[in-house]
C-alpha cells in the first residue's frame, strides 16, 4: 500500500503549484488558529487557495478552532474535503463535527508528548475518521519542526489499528529522516510542512518532491 503524503501550510499560489507538481496527495491550509502559526490564513484566502485544487488532490482544512459549529461554517466558506481538527478540542466537540461534517473526512490530532498519549490517541479515534500524531510546544500546535518519541508513535499505530482508524505521522519531518521515521512507526500518511521550506517559509520544489517521492517509496508493512 502507497503512503499517502499531505504538503501543510500552504499559503500561496507558488506554494501550490509547487505542492501539486511535487505529487502530493494532499495540501493543507491553515486557517482559524489560536496558537503560533506563520502559515495561518484568512478565510477568504484560503477559499481562493482552495478553489484552484485540482481534482484528486484532496483540501484540508487545519484549525484550531474549538467550537463545531465555527469548525463546520469555516470548512463550508474555505471549501475542503477534509476537517483537520488541530486545536485542543473536547471529544464531545470531535463526535459534533464528524456529525456536522456531511460526508468529509475528519482527522484529529493527538500531540505525542509521552506515553500518555497511547490512550489519548485511542480515545480521539472513536471521533473520527484518521488519527494524526504530531509534535507540540507550548506557544505552537504543530509546525514545531521537532519530532517526538517515534517509538510511542508506532505502538499507537498498532493499538488504533485494532479499531480500524488509519494513522498520519507529522511533527519534524524532512526528505532524510522520513525513510527512518516510515521503518519505525509504520504509518498510513505521512504529513509536512516546515520541513519542505526555504527560510523564508516558502515551500521549496526539490524538498517537496523528494518527501513525495520517499513517501510513496515507502512501505508501512
Amino acid at each position: 500500500m502507497t503512503i499517502r503524503a499531505k504538503i501543510c501550510g500552504i499559503r500561496s499560489e507558488r506554494d501550490l503549484r509547487i505542492a501539486v507538481d511535487a505529487g502530493a496527495d494532499a495540501i493543507g491550509f491553515i486557517c482559524g488558529v489560536t496558537h503560533v502559526s506563520e502559515d495561518a490564513l484568512d478565510p477568504d484566502r484560503a477559499a481562493a487557495l482552495s478553489r484552484l485544487v485540482p481534482p484528486f488532490v484532496t483540501r484540508v482544512l487545519v484549525t484550531h478552532l474549538e467550537e463545531a459549529a465555527a469548525i463546520i461554517a469555516l470548512a463550508d466558506q474555505v471549501g475542503v474535503d477534509v476537517i483537520q481538527v488541530h486545536g485542543l478540542v473536547t471529544d464531545e466537540t470531535a463526535r459534533e463535527v464528524h456529525a456536522l461534517a456531511r460526508g468529509r473526512k475528519v482527522v484529529r490530532a493527538v500531540h505525542v508528548t509521552g506515553p500518555d498519549a497511547v490512550d489519548a490517541a485511542r480515545r480521539a479515534a472513536a471521533t473520527c475518521d484518521a488519527v494524526l500524531l504530531d509534535s507540540r510546544t507550548t506557544d505552537r500546535l504543530g509546525g514545531t519542526g521537532a519530532t517526538h518519541d517515534w517509538s510511542i508513535s508506532a505502538e499507537i499505530v498498532r493499538t488504533v489499528r485494532e479499531i480500524g482508524r488509519p494513522v498520519i505521522l507529522a511533527g519534524g519531518l524532512h526528505p532524510g529522516n522520513l525513510a527512518e521515521a516510515i521503518e519505525v512507526v509504520r504509518p498510513d500518511a505521512v504529513d509536512v510542512n516546515s520541513g519542505v521550506e526555504t527560510p523564508a517559509g516558502d515551500k521549496d520544489a526539490g524538498s517537496c518532491a523528494a518527501f513525495v517521492r520517499a513517501a510513496h517509496d515507502g512501505d508501512p508493512g
